[in-house]
């Protein structure tokens, strides 16, 4: 039986406090980012919580596109079956598949053109959902822990480099720092230490500054690049292209919690309870991705990739509730400017994505 929440939540700190005794007193944050989601059983990923939902009663933390709407995969299923007929595969790779929602809607609006689905996700609680969702689909979807040696097929990831964990690096008194996690009278406490990390590119001005790298997201992007022998990879995810992300006025970073519906900014609280994230920079994708082997076939907001797919002739046939939960997906006040799309491709490939074919970014990156 798991342990509820709060048993959950004590044998967490307990084992991430052991975790910095171990380490001399002092861990990065991209280090307990990483064990307050994903430590077995106890993080908050890996976990029985619900995380997924459309209300607060539901017992949910947070809602993602395809749970709000069916509009969003049955749009983004004109790209991702544009993909697979442009690479002559026939498998889509899924990472981090939620409840299951968008696995179920592309599947039902590709039908026969998919002969596999595969879904990387590391939560136990996630998997037996998606399962129990996918059922009539047979062996047709199958789940696996890790990326194999070789990929042929179309990847689909979204919101997952959101939850990879980020190094953090705060600059005062024109001195940079690695900021990471200490315990001080048995709780969590932010803790800074010299270092020669920097940013990737210069942070105008002398003020004190906050920001993220991503090395665990690139890393994951170029072993994509690696192990993808032909197809292509489509990542949306909410952040900015290099100079948006480090501009000078960013300066307090952008890590955030989600908990019942409500944002905040302490990832050292309510350890295991909540989901953190930061957002993400398209630049340093994009470049990892390039450095694997891949090329950029496009970047562009939600909005202009769901538009370009056709989402507003989908919205026009259905109910007002449909055009309302198709409108939140991109409008500029809701998901459609924050959230970016990036759709990489095995080098050479020759065709132009019709999700990208008007407002590509790509020279923003």
């Amino acid at each position: 039986m798991a342990a509820p929440d709060a048993e959950r939540s004590t044998l967490l700190h307990a084992h991430v406090a052991e975790t910095i005794a171990r380490a001399g007193g002092w861990i990065g944050f991209d280090r307990f980012m990483e064990l307050a989601l994903y430590t077995p059983q106890l993080g908050y990923y890996t976990s029985d919580s619900t995380k997924f939902g459309a209300l607060p009663s539901s017992g949910s933390d947070f809602v993602t596109a395809p749970e709000m709407t069916p509009l969003f995969g049955e749009a983004l299923a004109v790209q991702v079956g544009q993909a697979l007929d442009a690479t002559g595969t026939r498998e889509v790779w899924e990472f981090g598949a939620g409840s299951g929602a968008l696995a179920q809607q592309l599947l039902d609006a590709l039908g026969d053109r998919v002969t596999r689905y595969t879904i990387v996700d590391l939560s136990g609680s996630l998997r037996a959902r998606q399962q129990a969702r996918l059922a009539g689909w047979g062996d047709r979807v199958r789940w696996v822990g890790e990326l194999p040696e070789r990929i042929e097929g179309v990847v689909v990831g979204n919101e997952v480099l959101d939850a990879m964990p980020v190094q953090l690096l705060a600059r005062h008194a024109g001195a940079w720092n690695e900021r990471g996690v200490a315990l001080h009278e048995g709780r969590f406490a932010w803790a800074d230490v010299p270092t020669g990390l920097r940013p990737p590119m210069e942070i105008g001005g002398g003020h004190d500054y906050l920001t993220e790298i991503h090395p665990q997201a690139q890393a994951f992007v170029r072993t994509l690049g690696d192990r993808m022998a032909r197809g292509a990879a489509l990542l949306i995810d909410y952040g900015f292209g290099e100079r948006e992300y480090y501009h000078p006025q960013r300066h307090m970073g952008t890590v955030m919690c989600h908990q019942g519906h409500r944002s905040d900014s302490d990832p050292l609280a309510d350890v295991g309870r909540k989901d953190i994230t930061a957002h993400v920079d398209f630049t340093g994708i994009a470049v990892a991705a390039q450095e694997a082997g891949l090329d950029v076939l496009g970047y562009t907001t939600q909005a202009r990739l769901l538009i370009n797919c056709g989402l507003p002739e989908r919205m026009a046939r259905g109910t007002a509730a449909e055009r309302a939960a198709g409108a939140r997906l991109i409008h500029e006040h809701e998901m459609g400017e924050l959230f970016k799309a990036l759709l990489l491709g095995t080098a050479g490939a020759a065709w132009e994505p019709v999700g990208f074919a008007e407002g590509d970014r790509t020279h923003r990156l």
